[in-house]
């Protein structure tokens, strides 16, 4: 829960590194939170409702966190835009956000892990 609200808390901070960990336990979050409100969905019959405001709450931080993830890898945000390709894409940028951090400080400043 702390990893998900450290990158609620920086939503619009697109500067800097997330380490793998901030990533995927906000995205562990994420998807547990979407599946409790679309059962909750299901049985009020509210046809997604509660998740699309979700969703949308969380648009800009989850942009953040993924920029921030690239970062990490040694890559500009702008590889994000690669997930626009089908199948290939979030393939290519699912081994980015698995990909170990770059050693050191990099452009986008010091390693998260060792600060």
């Amino acid at each position: 829960m702390e990893w998900y609200l450290k990158v609620l808390k920086n939503y619009v901070g697109f500067q800097g590194r997330a380490r793998r960990k901030e990533y995927w336990m906000f995205t562990l979050f994420n998807v547990i939170v979407s599946i409790v409100l679309a059962i909750v969905e299901a049985i009020t019959g509210l046809e997604s409702m509660l998740t699309g405001l979700y969703s949308l709450a969380v648009l800009l931080p989850s942009l953040a966190v993924s920029v921030r993830r690239l970062h990490d890898t040694g890559r500009s945000g702008w590889w994000l835009l690669i997930s626009l390709i089908p199948i290939i894409g979030a393939i290519v940028l699912l081994v980015f956000t698995v990909s170990d951090s770059q050693e050191g400080e990099n452009q986008y400043g010091p390693n998260p892990k060792y600060s």
